[in-house]
């Protein structure tokens, strides 16, 4: 994969990509601008729960023994991810090398410079969804490198859902009313409804720009200002809400994060379950660990009138601004982001491709069918506020959403308090 990395250095595609070349195997680097030095670096990232990332990474090192990548896992919270991403970047240490972001950090790590522009010859827009590409760059300019997407789908049990004679739902009241049917069968005695990712964490904010979007509301408008006070987020807000109180979200989903809603899924309890594309591989593993193995199928979000509007989610990887070796850095995010990577990343562990191809490839689709509606889920999607104070708007979202959730405010207060707050936040 590295052989048309070098070509492009060895014919000079523009002074910045030479620059990235670097130079020879063990000449190190001790950081402080342009790619260059080769030697030993770290991928800082999640928790690799499907150790998908480790097999992936002992490629890149088998080949490049004097360029070896340790991964180094950070905690399962992406709020914590962040945190400890920060606090090495506010240190101005080497430690980590290249940052496996949140595609929405991408512009709060880039507007304070704790990350290094790229190279944009190194990368063919054009085989990017663009979506991805956008949630890649800052102010136009590429700091980033698209390596996984994601968009929410719907994942249902198509086995009761036959028995009980009901489609997938397109919206939120249709979902509603196919739970009742299969919790009446016998099957699906002790069965709740639905689950999303609503303990408060970052999954939080992705599940309530859902809820607001898929009602026909916004966070924020094109122009960044906040609308999260008005009549449509109210709708959206107030069903999930009710949902909660009625039972139709079980009690125990408030302490829900991806991992426990996948392993509530997986045991057979419950009917539908709003979840990213990795967890389609982990839930048809034939070991015994999933009792749901061939029994579920996906559909698009559902929404208030029609089909719902999905966050958009995924991972891009960049090099920190205080790495050392950074030609290593540079050459290793291209291995990853290569569409042969891509492709076996996919194969290994149901991770969705930023790479546009692989969503045509016919082999990959008898494999895992939910391609075309993942592709546009992705393609739909809205991307959570890219603001440089993106820690503060969460953690406000998270906050107003956990708490109407809960019932300590109405939805009512809860949108008019996180109006405000975002006001603030994003005042120039």
């Amino acid at each position: 994969m590295r052989h048309w990395l070098f070509r492009a250095c060895a014919t000079g595609v523009t002074a910045l990509s030479l620059t990235a070349c670097g130079t020879g195997p063990g000449t190190e680097d001790t950081g402080g601008g342009g790619f260059t030095g080769r030697g030993p670096i770290t991928l800082a990232t999640g928790k690799d729960n499907s150790g998908t990332l480790t097999r992936i990474v002992d490629r890149w090192n088998s080949s490049h023994p004097e360029e070896e990548v340790r991964v180094i896992e950070l905690s399962d919270s992406p709020d914590e991810q962040r945190r400890r991403m920060i606090q090495n970047a506010e240190l101005k240490s080497p430690e980590f090398s290249v940052l496996n972001l949140d595609l929405v950090w991408t512009a709060e790590f880039a507007g304070h410079r704790w990350i290094d522009e790229l190279p944009k010859a190194k990368f063919d827009a054009a085989t990017y969804l663009e979506p991805t590409l956008e949630g890649a760059s800052y102010r136009g300019r590429l700091y980033a490198a698209p390596w996984t997407s994601d968009g929410g789908l719907l994942y249902f049990r198509s086995d009761l859902l036959r028995k009980a004679n009901a489609e997938p739902p397109s919206t939120w009241a249709q979902m509603d009313d196919t739970c009742k049917k299969v919790l009446a069968l016998p099957e699906g005695e002790g069965m709740s409804c639905y689950s999303g990712q609503f303990e408060k964490y970052e999954g939080l904010t992705v599940n309530f720009a859902e809820m607001v979007e898929s009602a026909g509301g916004s966070v924020v408008d094109g122009k960044g200002a906040p609308t999260v006070d008005s009549a449509e987020a109210l709708e959206g807000l107030e069903f999930f809400t009710n949902a909660y109180r009625s039972g139709l979200i079980p009690k125990k989903a408030i302490t829900f994060k991806e991992e426990e809603g996948r392993q509530a899924f997986q045991k057979g309890e419950l009917v539908f379950h709003r979840q990213w594309p990795y967890q389609w591989s982990l839930a048809n593993a034939e070991d015994g660990s999933s009792k749901v193995a061939g029994k579920f199928s996906v559909a698009p979000l559902p929404g208030l009138d029609g089909p719902g509007v999905s966050s958009l989610g995924g991972h891009n990887l960049a090099v920190s601004s205080f790495a050392r070796n950074k030609a290593t850095a540079l050459d290793f995010v291209t291995f990853m982001t290569d569409e042969r990577m891509q492709r076996e990343n996919l194969l290994l562990g149901s991770n969705a491709p930023t790479a546009a191809a692989l969503y045509e490839d016919e082999e990959l689709i008898a494999k895992y069918p939910y391609l075309p509606v993942l592709k546009q889920s992705i393609l739909s999607a809205v991307p959570r506020p890219r603001v440089v104070r993106y820690g503060d708007a969460t953690a406000a979202i998270q906050d107003a959403a956990y708490r109407a959730m809960k019932g300590e405010i109405t939805p009512e207060e809860s949108l008019a308090q996180l109006q405000m707050k975002l006001e603030r936040i994003t005042k120039p």
